[in-house]
């Protein structure tokens, strides 16, 4: 089993072979992580949110789900999850013009370039930003459709697991956000942890 720190406002790319298990950790309880995956042999498939939501008929992910990707075929399986099970599929990655409209005049850190800067340290590309899987993120929506931006309801230690139903690139951005309350309400932005198996290898928390 191995263990890697995903430093807040930063991301994190790997590479999980079929069946291998990566536990996402929410080491403070607080912190958002937007999370993509891509086939290994061909980027051009990816996990997406809105083939998924067509697959499970929710806009909730919950623990026995497969997650497709843009050819509707199963990419990971989210296998396990301690938290109580807020997660977001429906909101795009914080990105530099998201920041600029919310009045940023100087660069802010975001997930959209935390993605590809993470697949660039491992030699790799993406040619656009895929919507990702928002872990832990707090966006209740309400009987008329509209949503709100609460923090995250998980606490320390709370994790998922996610089995890669083939050799895969899982990137992890620890959402910058410190705008709004997305990351906690004090508004900080904090590490988080992934332990990864291969097929066979136990697992400890």
């Amino acid at each position: 089993m191995s263990e890697i720190v995903i430093p807040a406002r930063r991301g994190k790319a790997i590479r999980l072979g079929a069946g291998a298990e990566v536990k996402v950790i929410n080491t403070h309880g607080s912190q958002v992580l937007d999370t993509w995956a891509f086939d290994a042999m061909d980027m051009r498939s990816y996990m997406s949110m809105e083939h998924t939501r067509s697959r499970i008929s929710r806009i909730y992910i919950k623990a026995g789900d497969s997650l497709v990707d843009n050819r509707y075929q199963a990419i990971v399986t989210m296998v396990e999850d301690t938290s109580p099970g807020v997660h977001d599929i429906l909101m795009c990655s914080c990105s530099d013009p998201i920041y600029k409209r919310m009045g940023c005049t100087e660069y802010h850190d975001n997930c959209e370039d935390n993605l590809h800067a993470a697949l660039d340290e491992i030699g790799l590309k993406s040619d656009h930003t895929p919507a990702p899987l928002n872990l832990f993120m707090n966006y209740p929506v309400d009987d008329e459709g509209v949503f709100s931006r609460k923090p995250p309801v998980s606490r320390p230690g709370d994790y998922v697991t996610f089995r890669a139903e083939r050799d895969i690139v899982l990137v992890l951005s620890a959402c910058p956000q410190d705008l709004m309350p997305i990351n906690g309400i004090e508004r900080m932005p904090t590490e988080a942890h992934l332990a990864m198996r291969e097929t066979g290898e136990k697992m400890d928390v």
